[in-house]
């Protein structure tokens, strides 16, 4: 477990900006958070660098593309194979947009996406055909109100 990075305040004004938006100028940012383009670009930069800052990335409309179908998919191991090795496994499918060690009955959450229920079928069985994969239950996605919401930044201790 990595430790935790302290940000301060315009550290966080800055990802709070870009979190929304990645694409956005750092002037624009800059003209928001009020500091010049340059130390802003700075920030970025270390905060790349220290790894709080992981990538940049483009949203892409599922439905738009075909992937219509949701579903999130519980997975029980048997303990014949170690969690470990099963991960990777699961990885390696496209359909796997995430996947969540988690605790309770099942070992793992998996965020699946198709175009279409029998595809979603065709995912079970690839992942029911992993050695020490004892067991999957699936939830269908009906509507999905949000997702990918920036995350909250926590507050900043008082110095």
């Amino acid at each position: 477990m990595q430790a935790n990075i302290q940000l301060d305040d315009m550290d966080a004004r800055i990802l709070t900006a870009l979190s929304s938006d990645s694409r956005r100028s750092y002037a624009d940012v800059a003209s928001e958070v009020g500091l010049s383009t340059a130390a802003v670009h700075e920030r970025v930069k270390k905060m790349v660098e220290r790894g709080v800052i992981e990538r940049f990335s483009l949203r892409v409309d599922p439905d738009r593309v075909g992937l219509r179908f949701t579903a999130f998919v519980a997975i029980r191991n048997d303990g014949g194979i170690h969690c470990r090795e099963v991960a990777p496994l699961l990885r390696d499918m496209p359909e796997v947009l995430e996947l969540h060690s988690v605790a309770g009955e099942y070992d793992f959450l998996a965020k699946i996406r198709t175009t279409h229920a029998r595809a979603l079928e065709d995912v079970l069985y690839k992942i029911k055909a992993i050695p020490g994969v004892a067991r999957t239950t699936s939830t269908v996605v009906l509507n999905t109100e949000f997702e990918d919401r920036p995350l909250q930044l926590p507050a900043s201790p008082e110095t």
